[in-house]
């Protein structure tokens, strides 16, 4: 009957190991995937700079969802160098073909100096609130604590407005901006779903506030009720990572582009009209921005407003929920944000279709001019400004 070292030794014998200086060099040379088969409590005290955690325990079950590519080079670690040899041998056993087991593990690269981290943690209220997001490999906790972090502006606290909060509360976004200068309005409850008839007459910032905050606790609620101006945008919108475009009238969108293109801010873009609707994503360091897609605004009989034209309730509840889906994206650096495209709705026959968007080379305002950039009202068009 075989012993431990019998077992261990035959692991050794069809790995290959190498020591934490190689490991490091290798890690620096970068395409490699550092995987951790540490316990979690192990894992919790301290782990390589990006290291994938999969306890040794977990791996067979858990690593093909997690490396999908077997040619992928990893390099695997432990305490102390044993429980990555089996870890290694296992991993050769499922194909993969380019790994690397680091003898003396995570207790020697700490000794000799070596950089690592404590990773990021959740308390067990919030390990149980986000559970569903922890089971997703390309969120799991580290991904749940970035949320946690991150800081994103709603303009408005509307139609649009009311789902894209709802759905970035719920996800943990640790801070939600909401810039709104409205009242409820009993009209406003057809599909602004954040309020209430019981909050008719109040400010809708602060009817957002209660919502939000008896949603989850977790997040920071940060309400500005006032009109967006030249004056302040630069301040209100200094400091976040993401910009949720929920306003109804071109003299807001276009104050907002010019200081989100001057600050370097991604903005979600949705807009509704009817049975129709659209996204898209206006990151200014990387793609097109409003100006591209509405070079001038048109005149204002060619543009009625939801409340001269009428919209369906639950249009605003797709199009600010898929807002709310891409800023988690550009927040996760996940999948592929509608960067350079405009994704339009048509409920009436429930069709989605894309369309590439393009930098307008007449357009002035850009990141490259960024310092050139005048953020100012369009004259002529001061009016207020309104959520959906």
């Amino acid at each position: 009957m075989a012993t431990f070292k019998d077992l261990l030794a035959a692991a050794k014998a069809v790995i290959t190991e190498i020591d934490t200086a190689g490991a490091a060099e290798k890690i620096s040379g970068g395409d490699v995937v550092v995987l951790d088969v540490r316990e979690p409590d192990e894992y919790a005290e301290g782990a390589l700079p990006g290291a994938l955690h999969i306890p040794r325990g977990h791996l067979e079950a858990q690593v093909e969802g997690r490396i999908t590519d077997k040619n992928t080079a990893v390099v695997v670690y432990c305490a102390g160098g044993v429980r990555s040899a089996f870890a290694a041998r296992t991993l050769g056993e499922l194909g993969y073909a380019n790994v690397l087991s680091m003898a003396g593990g995570y207790g020697k690269w700490k000794d000799e100096g070596r950089p690592w981290t404590t990773p990021a943690a959740l308390t067990p209220e919030q390990t149980n609130r986000y559970k569903r997001h922890l089971l997703l490999p390309e969120v799991g906790v580290e991904g749940q604590a970035k949320l946690l972090g991150s800081k994103v502006l709603l303009l408005g606290a509307g139609g649009l407005g009311s789902p894209a909060a709802l759905y970035l509360a719920a996800a943990g976004v640790g801070t939600l901006g909401i810039v709104d200068m409205d009242e409820v309005d009993a009209s406003n409850l057809q599909r602004q779903i954040l309020h209430n008839i019981d909050r008719v007459g109040d400010r809708k910032v602060d009817s957002a506030k209660k919502t939000l905050t008896l949603l989850n606790p977790d997040v920071n609620v940060v309400v500005y009720d006032t009109r967006l101006s030249a004056e302040n945008i630069i301040d209100i919108i200094s400091g976040y990572d993401v910009i949720v475009d929920g306003a109804d009238n071109f003299p807001s969108r276009y104050l907002l582009n010019d200081a989100s293109v001057k600050l370097g801010i991604p903005v979600v873009h949705g807009s509704i009209f009817r049975f129709e609707g659209m996204v898209s994503v206006f990151h200014p360091k990387v793609g097109p921005t409003y100006r591209d897609m509405v070079p001038e605004p048109p005149p204002a009989e060619l543009a009625p407003s939801c409340a001269e034209a009428g919209v369906l309730g639950v249009l605003p509840g797709i199009i600010g929920s898929i807002q709310a889906l891409e800023t988690i994206k550009i927040l996760l650096d996940l999948g592929d944000p509608l960067i350079g495209r405009i994704l339009a709705v048509d409920t009436t026959e429930m069709s989605f279709r894309v369309f590439k968007l393009q930098p307008d080379p007449a357009n002035p305002v850009t990141w490259a001019n960024r310092d050139r950039i005048e953020v100012r009202e369009l004259d002529g068009m001061c009016a207020p400004w309104m959520s959906h």
